[in-house]
């Protein structure tokens, strides 16, 4: 065995359609201490935080039915799902990979971890 390993690729699951993909294909919405919510493009601000695809129809999922309220255990208030909302509507209507990995169901996550 040569004992070589390959770079660890973080996964995240999205909260929308529950696969996991690489945690830089996801988009990180959090919590802020002082309660406000809000996308965290670099994915390093301090607070609750929750991955979404970076796709339309998982956004339009999140919002309609509250999943972004229960992952941040929280109450999401008119005006920050205003704000999702209009950041939702940039977004392409299916998912655009940068590293265009495929993604990975949690069984097959499952099976890749044992």
């Amino acid at each position: 065995m040569s004992g070589k390993r390959g770079k660890h690729i973080p996964l995240r699951t999205c909260i929308a359609c529950r696969q996991k993909r690489p945690k830089r294909d996801l988009i990180r919405v959090v919590r802020t201490p002082d309660g406000s919510i809000q996308v965290d493009p670099r994915g390093k601000q301090a607070g609750r935080g929750a991955y979404v695809c970076a796709s339309r129809p998982c956004w339009d999922v999140v919002l309609a039915e509250n999943r972004l309220g229960r992952a941040l255990k929280c109450n999401v208030t008119a005006q920050d799902a205003a704000a999702l909302e209009t950041f939702a509507l940039s977004l392409p209507t299916e998912v655009v990979s940068e590293r265009s990995a495929p993604a990975v169901t949690v069984e097959q996550a499952e099976q890749q971890e044992t």
